[in-house]
């Protein structure tokens, strides 16, 4: 996964896309998340950070992890280009 060049983050999670002018707000843990993918971490890189660092199960990030990156495909904030 590759975040979009031209996508900013901002430390309180307010993401911007300048190309269709869209807006979002995410929360501390999808900031974190999105800032990895931003540094070009794969899930397997992003995952044990996460899991040592919030009270949260292997399967259950796993389910909410792959749900968000979804969800940032469908916003085309990122692409599966490496």
């Amino acid at each position: 996964m590759k975040v979009k060049k031209n996508i900013a983050i901002s430390e309180s999670g307010f993401v911007f896309d300048p190309s269709s002018g869209e807006s979002y707000s995410l929360n501390p843990i999808g900031t974190e998340i999105l800032e990895y993918l931003k540094k070009n971490m794969s899930f397997e890189e992003i995952s044990p950070l996460i899991l040592e660092k919030y009270d949260v199960d292997q399967i259950t990030f796993e389910r909410y992890y792959f749900d968000f990156v979804n969800s940032l495909q469908q916003f085309n904030l990122i692409s599966n280009e490496q």
